[in-house]
C-alpha cells in the first residue's frame, strides 16, 4: 500500500486573517520542501490549519477513515488552546507526530517585532498543545529542531517506519501450521491479549489442509520454479547425485508454490511451523520459507506465532529489507571477542544475506523426513537489532538488544545453515545477562534497517512495556526499571 501521512498546523483567529494566511502558507512551503528532500519514505499531504474543535475532529476522523493514511504529523505554528484538541486527540486512532519547530530558522533580531512575536509562537503554542497531549495520556513521538534539518527529518523519517508498524499490526495474520514445540514456555502467549493489544489474527489449521495444496501443485509449476532456483543461487552438490540433488530441490518448489497459494486464498501474511508435526510433507520447510520470508511474509519456528507475527510487523516497518527470524545458538567466549553464532535449523531469510546464496541438500534429524534443501550464505555486517516478545503473564513484554553484526573469524564449511556472527551491546556478557534477566526468548526478530528507539516507540504506542538493552546497560538499573515496570504495567 502507498502509505501518506496527514500534515496540519495548529493556530486560532486571535491574530487575524493576514496572520493565518502566513500560517498556511508556511505549513504549504514545510510540506512542500520535506517531501522534495528526499528524506522522507512517504508523502506528507498538506491539511488546512486547524483551528476549531469542530475541524480538529474533522481532520482526525478523517486520518482515521483513511486507509492511506498512516498516521499525523501536526505543529503549533502559533498558540492553539488545548482545549480545543480534546475531542479531537481523544478521537484519534492513528500514530501522531508532534513536531516542534518553526518556520524561520533564525530570530531577525534587528527587525523583530510583537507581530512577529504573535504569529511566530511555536515555542509557546507547543507546549499547550503538549500538555494536552500527556494530560490525555496519549503516546506520541515528539520532534524537536528545524524543519529544514536532516537530523530532523531523519527523525521524522524514522517514526514514519514506526508508525506503519502500528496500522500494519492490526492486519497481521498469522496462520499455525502446528502447536508450541512440547513442552517449551517462551514461545507460549495469550492469543486474545495480542488480539486486543495489536489487532492480530492467530489461526491454527491442521498441517494436513496445507499439504493438500503442496500435492495439488503440477509438476511443469514445481520444474518451472526449480529452474528459478537453479539460475538465481549458486548449486552446491558436495558429492551429491545431481538428479538426487534436483529432486530434493524440487520438494521444497513444491511446498512453496502449495503454501503461498493456501496463505494467498485465506489471507495470512505470517506463517509457523513445527517439525514435530509435518503431515504428509516430505521434507521441513526450509528453501521454501526462507523464499516466503524473503516475499514479506512473517516466519516463526517451532509453533512461535509471536515472533512469526512480530517479524511480518517489523518486514512492513522496513519495506521488506534486511530483517529475519533468527535463533540464539551458540558462543564464542574468547576473552576479548566474545560473540554468539546465529541461525536456525534452516529457515532465515535471504534479505539479510552479504554476498553469494547457494542450495544444499544435507541432514536434518528433526521432523524424520528425507533430507531438506536449504538457502545457506552469511550475513552481512554492521549495526542491528535482536527483538523478542515474552508474554509476562497478564502482560506482554518486548525486550530489544541493540548488536554489532560482526564478520566470521574464520569459514565454517561444515555449517549447512545461513548464519549470522554478533556482539550483542555492550557486550555479551552484560548482554545476555540483562536478556536472560528480563526472560528473553530463544527466538528474535532481527532487523538492520530498524532502531532500538523505533522498536520501543512501537511498543508505547501499542501500549506494552519495552526494555532496551544497549551500549548505556547498567545491570542495577536494568533490574529496578523491571521492577518498577512491574508495578505500572499491572495497572
Amino acid at each position: 500500500m502507498g502509505y501518506k501521512f496527514y500534515f496540519a498546523a495548529g493556530s486560532q483567529d486571535l491574530y487575524g486573517n493576514e496572520c493565518l494566511d502566513h500560517v498556511r502558507e508556511h505549513a504549504e512551503a514545510m510540506v512542500k520542501a520535506l517531501n522534495a528532500s528526499g528524506n522522507l519514505p512517504f508523502e506528507l499531504v498538506f491539511r488546512p490549519t486547524l483551528l476549531t474543535s469542530e475541524g480538529i475532529f474533522r481532520f482526525f476522523s478523517e486520518a482515521n477513515d483513511d486507509d492511506e493514511c498512516a498516521g499525523t504529523i501536526v505543529w503549533m505554528h502559533t498558540f492553539s488552546p488545548a482545549k480545543a484538541w480534546i475531542k479531537g486527540l481523544m478521537a484519534a486512532r492513528k500514530p501522531i507526530l508532534h513536531l516542534h519547530t518553526q518556520f524561520n530558522e533564525a530570530l531577525p533580531f534587528s527587525s523583530i517585532d510583537m507581530d512577529f512575536m504573535n504569529e511566530n509562537q511555536s515555542a509557546h503554542g507547543d507546549r499547550e498543545f503538549g500538555f494536552m497531549m500527556t494530560r490525555l495520556g496519549i503516546p506520541r513521538e515528539v520532534v524537536v529542531g528545524h524543519w529544514s534539518h536532516k537530523d530532523v527529518q531523519d527523525r521524522i523519517a524514522g517514526w514514519m517506519q514506526t508508525a506503519i508498524g502500528v496500522i500494519a499490526s492490526g492486519k497481521v495474520r498469522v496462520c499455525r501450521l502446528a502447536d508450541n514445540m512440547r513442552d517449551v514456555a517462551d514461545t507460549e502467549g495469550d492469543k486474545v491479549e495480542t488480539a486486543i493489544k495489536f489487532g492480530w489474527t492467530v489461526d491454527a489449521w491442521p498441517a494436513n489442509e496445507v499439504v493438500k495444496y503442496v500435492d495439488a501443485v503440477s509438476a511443469k509449476e514445481i520444474g518451472n520454479l526449480t529452474d528459478e532456483y537453479y539460475s538465481e543461487y549458486k548449486i552446491l552438490l558436495e558429492g551429491r547425485d545431481e538428479k538426487e540433488f534436483r529432486r530434493h530441490v524440487e520438494v521444497q518448489a513444491g511446498i512453496e508454490i502449495g503454501f503461498e497459494r493456501f496463505l494467498s486464498e485465506r489471507g495470512y501474511n505470517a506463517v509457523v511451523t513445527h517439525f514435530g508435526d509435518l503431515g504428509g510433507l516430505k521434507q521441513l520447510p526450509g528453501l521454501a520459507i526462507q523464499r516466503l520470508m524473503e516475499k514479506g511474509y512473517g516466519f516463526g519456528a517451532e509453533g512461535d506465532w509471536k515472533t512469526a507475527a512480530l517479524v511480518r510487523v517489523m518486514k512492513e516497518m522496513t519495506g521488506n529489507k534486511g530483517t529475519s527470524f533468527f535463533e540464539d545458538y551458540t558462543y564464542h567466549l574468547v576473552p576479548g571477542s566474545e560473540a554468539v553464532l546465529e541461525a536456525h535449523m534452516l529457515e532465515v531469510c535471504p534479505t539479510v544475506a552479504d554476498g553469494d546464496i547457494s542450495i544444499k541438500v544435507c541432514p536434518l534429524s528433526m521432523g524424520s523426513r528425507e533430507d531438506p534443501a536449504r538457502l545457506v550464505y552469511t550475513c552481512r555486517t554492521g549495526k542491528a537489532i535482536a527483538v523478542s516478545m515474552v508474554d509476562m503473564g497478564g502482560r506482554l513484554r518486548l525486550i530489544i538488544n541493540d548488536v554489532e553484526c560482526l564478520p566470521v573469524p574464520e569459514a565454517m564449511p561444515k555449517l549447512p545453515v545461513a548464519t549470522a556472527y554478533w556482539k550483542p551491546m555492550p557486550d555479551l556478557i552484560r548482554g545476555a545477562e540483562a536478556w536472560i534477566l528480563a526472560g528473553g526468548g530463544h527466538h528474535t526478530s532481527f532487523s538492520y534497517n530498524l532502531s532500538s528507539h523505533q522498536m520501543k516507540a512501537w511498543a508505547e504506542a501499542m501500549g506494552i512495556e519495552a526494555l532496551v538493552i544497549d551500549s548505556s546497560l547498567d545491570i542495577d538499573d536494568f533490574k529496578d526499571k523491571m521492577r518498577w515496570n512491574e508495578i505500572y504495567y499491572r495497572r
